[in-house]
């Protein structure tokens, strides 16, 4: 946090987190386990859901770890619109450091909801990718839109219901193409 705050690129309020937060980074994930729990669709989205639920939470962690990450250790950031170089925090800011921290933090999650029996191994992988869009759309919408005139409502907290929701339906579409290519 001392590092942070000396950048400049440290969070308000000294990084504690409101309930805007707290909704926004598992309403996804919320969604998906009242479906799972009470059995939405049968057994069939009922996978789809449980994967929706290890997908949005991978795609939060990966999020909250790539913005850290490349706070702190980022040595280059770039704007991921158009690639010029920018300070760090910068919304829309990308690093190698930053990017490479939350993809490791997302195949962890994803793995250790496989390990759990929740999402089975070709799964991770749709987690894992679907994740990866997911926190590059977030970077475009903070980049093109957060804080712009007309946009003033897009805060961090409605960003991070858009990131978090895409990654949950990037993973559950994912997997409905795919099981209809098989058949």
């Amino acid at each position: 946090m001392a590092q942070k705050e000396a950048q400049g690129v440290a969070e308000k309020r000294k990084g504690r987190r409101g309930p805007g937060s707290v909704i926004g980074s598992s309403a996804a994930g919320c969604v998906c386990a009242v479906l799972t729990i009470y059995g939405v669709g049968g057994e069939a989205f009922t996978r789809l859901w449980r994967l929706g639920f290890i997908a949005s939470f991978c795609t939060k962690l990966s999020d909250t770890v790539s913005s850290e990450i490349g706070k702190a250790y980022g040595k280059t950031t770039y704007l991921v619109t158009n690639f010029q170089i920018v300070p760090r925090g910068t919304e829309g800011a990308v690093s190698v450091e930053g990017t490479v921290a939350g993809l490791l933090a997302s195949i962890l999650l994803a793995t250790i909801g496989c390990l759990l029996g929740e999402i089975n191994v070709p799964e991770v992988l749709i987690c894992v990718i679907a994740s990866q869009i997911a926190n590059l759309g977030e970077s475009i919408i903070g980049a093109a839109f957060q804080g712009k005139e007309g946009f003033r409502w897009l805060n961090n907290d409605a960003v991070n219901v858009i990131n978090i929701s895409i990654g949950c339906i990037l993973a559950v579409l994912m997997q409905q193409l795919l099981q209809n290519w098989q058949m």
